[in-house]
């Protein structure tokens, strides 16, 4: 029996880790949504809309499947999928794209199948927990680079380069971070990569559909370069299901060849992709989403100010309160007078940082913020 396990029951190292893990208060379990939502990702609140509704409805009566039956490469490949993909590279000015279950594992493929031994990924150190398990499965040297730092990302990989590394450098990054709400330097970073014959990478999953010309996302003036290759996932303002990887062709024809959590994995439901290409054009073609987020934006970021939030100019306003107890009871009282915030503590932010997430999405509006702000204030005070 293994040092340190309490018994020699099938799963006892499980049961231990449960209940190492109760112990220190960091116990997970799952919880129905209610209350007022300021916790979801369906910014443009897409995900009841009778748009989508109605496009799902449409492609059943056309005989659009609801599961695929299989993988892409075996018969789980449908003519709404292709659809899906065409669509998505003209709408987003790239050679190509190609649909994927999840973000999560667009981003493991996309990391552990591109990048190859000898090559090197620079990341920003806050990057998702997806590019983490694809790095993981990589078999290129992954660097650690601090946040936002341009000149760190410089820096690291001018001194990879003088090793003398003949391999390819990718930069992976995300466009706006789901916990902080602040923005990449992107520009900056696509102007790195021309200079050091680098990649650039970029996760767009919480901007797409939210910023950009017509919505297309802060990776939108880098679609079409032959050295980026962005990640947008269609579960979060797009209100659907699935992500996307756009870029050159020779990405789509390698994630296709060697990219074993799409070869091996059942395909996204044709239906989901169906209900996908339904909401891109719902993002060109109703602007006002878009403008009344970024109204509720300006107005909550005024109006929780006195409570010390970070004004990050995005859907996404951390209320950072560092202690982990307190950020817990502080949520849980927040779910008890009807809002629906999580507390977020380590590992998933770092240490000492422990925030209230509060997200912005066009289910709530300006009284919702208005309550929202007053019991804030009584319970804080």
């Amino acid at each position: 029996m293994a040092m340190g396990r309490t018994t020699n029951t099938p799963l006892a190292a499980q049961v231990d880790d449960l209940t190492g893990l109760a112990r220190a208060a960091r116990l997970r379990s799952l919880s129905l949504p209610g209350g007022t939502d300021f916790s979801s990702n369906d910014y443009l609140a897409l995900a009841g809309s009778e748009r989508l509704k109605n496009a799902v409805m449409d492609a059943l009566e056309r005989g659009v499947p609801v599961g695929s039956g299989g993988s892409r490469l075996l018969r789980g490949n449908y003519p709404e999928h292709e659809a899906l993909e065409a669509e998505a590279a003209s709408f987003f000015g790239c050679e190509s794209a190609l649909f994927l279950a999840n973000g999560y594992g667009a981003n493991s493929v996309l990391l552990s199948a591109l990048p190859q031994r000898g090559d090197a990924i620079f990341y920003d150190a806050l990057v998702h927990a997806s590019a983490h398990e694809g790095m993981r499965l990589s078999r290129a040297e992954c660097i650690a680079v601090p946040h936002n730092d341009v000149g760190a990302f410089a820096e690291a990989l001018a001194h990879w380069r003088a090793g003398n590394a003949a391999g390819q450098a990718w930069i992976a990054v995300e466009t706006l971070y789901s916990m902080d709400g602040d923005r990449a330097p992107i520009a900056e970073l696509a102007d790195l990569a021309d200079r050091h014959g680098a990649v650039l990478l970029a996760d767009d999953a919480h901007a797409t559909g939210v910023f950009g010309n017509g919505g297309r996302g802060l990776a939108a003036h880098i679609d079409g370069r032959d050295n980026a290759i962005v990640l947008r996932t269609c579960g979060k303002a797009l209100g659907s299901e699935g992500a996307l990887l756009c870029g050159p062709r020779v990405m789509r024809d390698h994630v296709i060849n060697r990219g074993r959590g799409f070869i091996f994995s059942t395909a996204p439901s044709p239906l989901m992709a169906a209900c996908v290409r339904e909401a891109l054009r719902i993002v060109e073609e109703e602007p006002g989403r878009r403008e009344a987020l970024h109204d509720l934006i300006g107005y909550a970021g005024r109006k929780l100010a006195p409570f010390g939030v970070s004004a990050s100019g995005s859907q996404i306003i951390p209320l950072v309160l560092g202690d982990e107890a307190r950020t817990m009871q502080i949520a849980g009282a927040l779910r008890s007078a009807g809002f629906d915030i999580r507390g977020i503590r380590p590992p998933t932010v770092p240490a000492g940082s422990s925030r209230l997430r509060i997200s912005l999405t066009l289910n709530i509006g300006r009284a919702q913020i208005d309550a929202l702000a007053d019991t804030l204030s009584e319970i804080l005070a």
